[in-house]
């Protein structure tokens, strides 16, 4: 089920809009070896972060082929969702074929709730809950 956001994701140098986001949608590209930034300020990523995020800010962008590999998915995220719309364009336009934008945390962090609800559901005693 869709959550929200929208994203920018070129699939063999096609590029397509997709309007909404879904936990499955985050989960495959995750998946696929998926690479979550937050381009917030560094001052503002220390003061909390996604787990296993990579901070970039806006400001920096142009740093990002130094730190993240081309042919991997990108997940961006902010505060409010206005840097990371930013982000994919800059990303997108510096050749990262699959950028998806998050908005703001809040919905990776809801996917993940998600993902450890749904595998204490499924997960016989004993056994751990799958991350995303």
């Amino acid at each position: 089920m869709p959550i929200g956001a929208s994203s920018i994701v070129g699939d063999s140098g096609d590029v397509k809009i997709m309007q909404s986001v879904s936990c499955t949608d985050i989960r495959e590209l995750m998946g696929q070896g998926g690479q979550l930034v937050d381009v917030r300020t560094p001052m503002e990523f220390y003061q909390g972060a996604l787990p296993g995020a990579v901070n970039i800010p806006l400001q920096a962008i142009d740093r990002a082929p130094d730190m993240l590999d081309r042919s991997k998915p990108v997940l961006v995220y902010c505060r409010s969702g206005q840097r990371s719309a930013n982000a994919r364009l800059w990303l997108h336009g510096m050749g990262y074929d699959t950028v998806l934008d998050l908005g703001t945390p809040r919905l990776f962090a809801q996917c993940l709730q998600r993902a450890q609800e749904d595998d204490r559901v499924r997960a016989p005693v004993g056994y751990a809950s799958a991350p995303l």
